[in-house]
Order: structure tokens, then sequence, then C-alpha cells
């Protein structure tokens, strides 16, 4: 099994299955994570809609929210059943709605609610489940509390933590908020694993290079990237060699949109336009003459509903011409 030395973050409205085809473009190896579905929603909606996913997205796994041990362990099984490699349990989202179900980052005030979480879907499941939490939420006591939490949910057979490196402020502080104003503390996830070094611990939040990727990869198992994987997915390039010793040259941007025109095509063929997809590469020319043209011709080429793969070849022009003449290339 993939080793998770270097993850992408779960990200609501980001990594559907189109973001993680689209990544998987770019790195074989690191290890892709649904946005997070509610237990609800798999067992009462749409859930062939929630579980699908390509099958060249592996290693892939799915991330749950919820609080309730038999509706869990219920949707692990129909993970396992539908393929993902992985059930990760959600302990961080701070936003309101997650809150007023009473799962997120709320469980961090109640470990043995999340223990007993853990041992039902493991109990129920082959594959591995994880935990993503935060350091702390609130007022709590700092390292104590932490502590507290990763001993309780271990002693449940939890054997990997990705840990977020900031607390969660419930009440005065928006989802957005939570992930740029509570302080890094890099130290206290550091700390875990010096405590449990039996315990695989994943550390996230604020990693925006593969250089920093490196660093914290001294102190702890693997790193997860969110928003900079996102924004800037092309970074991903450079993951299988570096992290997994993989050999053979990183693929070109122009390598990965031909790997990736045959999947815009089928979309087409089915009837459903490209936009949903679109949008996910528009950051693959980040910090490249020509790369606002880009997104600029993409964007509003998307819009057409009949817009087929073509448009990027519209696009890819933008590149070819010098950064004063950018401009042109959004007509």
């Amino acid at each position: 099994m993939n080793k998770r030395t270097f993850c992408v973050a779960p990200m609501m409205d980001w990594t559907d299955r189109h973001e993680r085809y689209f990544l998987r473009l770019i790195s074989r190896r690191a290890w892709l994570y649904t946005e997070m579905v509610t237990t609800g929603a798999l067992l009462h909606g749409d859930w062939r809609r929630y579980l699908a996913y390509h099958p060249d997205e592996h290693p892939v796994a799915l991330q749950l929210g919820g609080n309730d041990p038999a509706a869990l362990a219920r949707c692990a099984r129909m993970a396992e059943e539908a393929g993902y490699d992985e059930v990760n349990l959600n302990v961080g989202c701070p936003s309101d709605r997650v809150q007023g179900g009473a799962f997120g980052a709320c469980l961090m005030a109640v470990p043995e609610r999340v223990a007993e979480c853990v041992a039902a879907m493991r109990s129920a499941v082959d594959i591995p489940v994880t935990v993503k939490n935060r350091i702390g939420i609130d007022d709590q006591d700092g390292q104590a509390s932490l502590d507290h939490f990763v001993e309780t949910v271990a002693s449940a057979g939890c054997r990997t933590f990705i840990i977020h490196a900031r607390k969660a402020w419930l009440a005065g502080l928006s989802p957005k908020e939570n992930r740029d104003v509570p302080p890094l503390d890099y130290d206290r996830v550091y700390r875990i694993k010096t405590d449990f070094p039996e315990l695989e611990i994943i550390i996230n939040g604020g990693i925006r290079t593969l250089d920093e990727a490196d660093d914290h990869l001294r102190r702890v198992d693997g790193v997860m990237l969110g928003r900079e994987a996102y924004q800037n997915p092309y970074l991903l390039a450079a993951v299988d060699r570096r992290f997994y010793n993989e050999e053979g040259e990183p693929p070109s941007r122009e390598a990965i949109l031909e790997r990736l025109r045959p999947y815009l095509a089928a979309r087409r063929a089915s009837g459903q336009p490209i936009a949903p997809v679109i949008r996910h590469i528009l950051g693959l020319y980040k910090g490249q003459y020509g790369g606002k043209a880009w997104r600029r011709a993409l964007s509003e080429s998307a819009r057409d509903p009949e817009a087929g793969p073509e448009i990027l070849d519209q696009a890819a022009r933008c590149l070819q011409r010098a950064p004063s003449r950018e401009a042109a290339c959004a007509g």
C-alpha cells in the first residue's frame, strides 16, 4: 500500500472527483481525500453519487462526518465495498452546520465518543480507519488535551492521526478565519510523534512548498497540503520523485493536459458540460508567463455548455504571447 508520506487535504467544494482525477495525472503517489461526506448524506441520500470516483484515483480515501458509531460503521462498510483505500473521520471542521450536527471539530471535546466511533468503524472494515483533527478547540489546555485525545482514540485502534496544527475556535471565527487566524503550532504535532512513536502522525496546516514538507518529514511521518496543492497543482509534479524515489522526469504541464483530453471528451459525449472539470485546472500555469490569461480564457470559454476539449487549445495560445499582451488572449 502506498505510504501516506504526502497527502492532499480533503476540502469542501474543492476535492471532488474531477479535481482528484486531475491531480492523479500529476502525481501517481500522493494520497488523495474526498470532500467530507456526512453519514446522513450516504445513508439517506444519493449514495452512488457521493461514493463515485474514477479507478485511476487510487490511493484515495473517503472522509466521513458524523458522530453516531453505528451510522459511521455502516458508511465505512459502504466505502470499503466501493473500493476506497481508507476511511477518515473528520474531527476538525469548525463550520456552524457541522457544529449543529455535533460532529467535526466539536468532537475534540469528547474523545471518548470519537474512540467509540473509531472502534465501530474498525470492527466493520478491514481498510484503515484514520482521524483528522485539530490541536485543540477554544480554551482547551494545550498539549495535555491533545495528548488525552490521541491516547483515548488510539486505544480504540486508530493508528494514523492527521493533525491540523491550529486550534479551531468554534465561536467568533468563520471556517475561513479558522484556516488562518489561529496561530500555527507545529511543535505540538511534533511532540505527539515523540510521545506516541508507534503512531503514524501526518501534519497539516500552512504548508506551501516541498522544501517545507521536507523539513516536517524530519519530525513526523507525513505531510498534508491543502489550498496550495489546489491553487498551484503543478507543485505535485515533483512529489513522486522527491518523496517516493520514483525514477523518471515529472510530467510536463502539456503532457498532463493531453492526458486530460479523453476525460473531457467522454464527459461531453455523455452530454455533460466540462465546466466542473475546467475550474480545477485554472491554476496549472500559476506563476508562468500567460498564466493569468490562461485562467481568464478558460473561465470564459467553459461557460458555454457545448464547450469541449478544444478550449484547451484556445487558452494555450495565451501562453505563447508576451506577458504584456495577456489581456488580448481573453477575447
